[in-house]
């Protein structure tokens, strides 16, 4: 489920559409949870499809940690690519905001933490990465891993709209990490590594 402050918009002919906000987000806000319509494919119900649909399908879905493919049902799949992101995955199913989101802006990942399949180069931002990897979440879970920390503990501090689609049990476990009563696993859980999902 994405935040509902956010829209659907046209960006670029480069770019096509991406999520947009409607009014300001605040750092800390939970943008997007996996929820029960969110829907996971495996390798094998992909390789069933034809070319023309599975090319779309690897497009607007992501990879967990198990090599399936998870697609989302609202325009949270249409969020875009980014090396400076505002916002970022947990190792929890949802993303937070890591800074303030004005309205009209558009909201962005770094999609080096979402498993693709193939390297790509993406749009220069002016940052030492180029390219994205499917490693990268190996290569930088450390730097992910201390921009999440860092914000946190901003969960409690705004509104949630996300709220009521978080079971009690993930609430209940965000609330101590924010105390400081549980530690904060790192989002290189989110990592797909094949060789140690394919032999158990």
């Amino acid at each position: 489920m994405i935040h509902p402050h956010t829209e659907l918009k046209y960006i670029s002919d480069e770019i096509g559409y991406g999520l947009v906000a409607k009014q300001f987000i605040p750092q800390g806000s939970i943008i997007w949870v996996l929820d029960e319509l969110d829907r996971e494919f495996t390798p094998d119900q992909l390789d069933m499809m034809s070319p023309d649909l599975r090319s779309v399908f690897e497009n607007y879905t992501y990879r967990n940690n198990k090599g399936n493919y998870v697609l989302c049902w609202d325009h949270g799949r249409f969020m875009n690519h980014s090396f400076n992101s505002n916002c970022m995955a947990t190792p929890y199913n949802f993303e937070i905001a890591i800074r303030d989101i004005q309205p009209g802006e558009q909201l962005t990942d770094d999609y080096g933490y979402l498993n693709i399949i193939a390297p790509f180069k993406a749009e220069d931002e002016g940052t030492h990465r180029k390219y994205v990897y499917p490693d990268d979440l190996v290569n930088y879970h450390k730097e992910w891993d201390a921009i999440i920390a860092e914000n946190f503990n901003k969960i409690k501090e705004v509104e949630q709209p996300l709220r009521p689609y978080f079971s009690d049990r993930l609430w209940n476990e965000i609330i101590l990490i924010t105390k400081g009563e549980r530690a904060l696993d790192s989002i290189l859980l989110n990592y797909y590594n094949a060789e140690k999902v394919d032999n158990g």
